[in-house]
């Protein structure tokens, strides 16, 4: 379960972070997190609160925004979204759509500081 070095480096991150920032209670982390990016939601949740366990970190919470996927169509010449995951097409014209724009992310994005 590679979920679990990938919750203990979000840790890491934000123990940098906090560090920098005085050292303040980390309350929460907001992480952006898309089909693409081979994490799968559930699993960095479990495995964030067994990471952040013995931590100074042990009442911090992971919130995940889900990022949808988005393409770019030629046919439509815009941004548009698929028809599923394993269907990169264009959900209006049912074209191809190679050009990926977003569901690639695992970003930590920001972080609740408390004093």
């Amino acid at each position: 379960m590679h979920e679990l070095s990938i919750a203990m480096s979000i840790l890491d991150v934000v123990e940098e972070e906090s560090a920098r920032h005085g050292d303040g209670r980390v309350a929460a982390v907001h992480l952006k997190l898309g089909p693409l990016s081979g994490v799968m939601r559930d699993s960095l949740l479990a495995a964030f609160d067994l990471a952040r366990e013995e931590t100074p970190l042990k009442d911090c919470q992971l919130l995940i925004e889900e990022i949808p996927i988005v393409v770019y169509c030629p046919a439509c010449e815009m941004e548009r979204s698929v028809v599923s995951i394993q269907n990169m097409c264009c959900a209006v014209c049912g074209c191809p759509t190679p050009q990926v724009l977003k569901g690639r992310e695992m970003e930590v994005c920001a972080m609740e500081l408390c004093q």
